[in-house]
């Protein structure tokens, strides 16, 4: 019986390759089949326009070479109660802390928000 060091280091690495190809296919499917449950939750929720301040404003970086950038917004209703919204870079750029208005959601879904005019 002979035994052959490349039999041993290619059998790990295959056992190794699957590991990691069963991983972060894994993690792809979760992360679709996430989005998607959030997409149904945020579809059978009624469409809502209440008052609210811009309490907070935030962004998330992500990725290394190819950037990703993400835009949350903190809104603090009537009730006190805070929400935290992914916004448009646009709509980020134009929300200023302290601004009052009507913030329209749906789930978790920014909708629009109109600010109070101010003579």
């Amino acid at each position: 019986m002979s035994f052959y060091f490349g039999d041993m280091f290619f059998g790990g690495f295959t056992i190794i390759f699957m590991f990691f190809f069963i991983f972060i296919s894994s993690m792809i499917i979760y992360t679709f089949v996430k989005g998607i449950k959030q997409n149904n939750y945020n579809n059978q929720q009624p469409i809502l326009s209440v008052e609210a301040i811009v309490i907070a404003k935030r962004t998330k970086v992500s990725g290394h070479e190819h950037t990703r950038t993400s835009y949350y917004v903190t809104f603090e209703v009537e009730s006190k109660d805070r929400i935290e919204l992914e916004v448009q870079g646009i709509e980020y750029g134009q929300l200023i802390e302290n601004d009052k208005g009507k913030l329209t959601f749906q789930g978790t879904r920014y909708k629009g928000f109109a600010r109070e005019k101010t003579f």
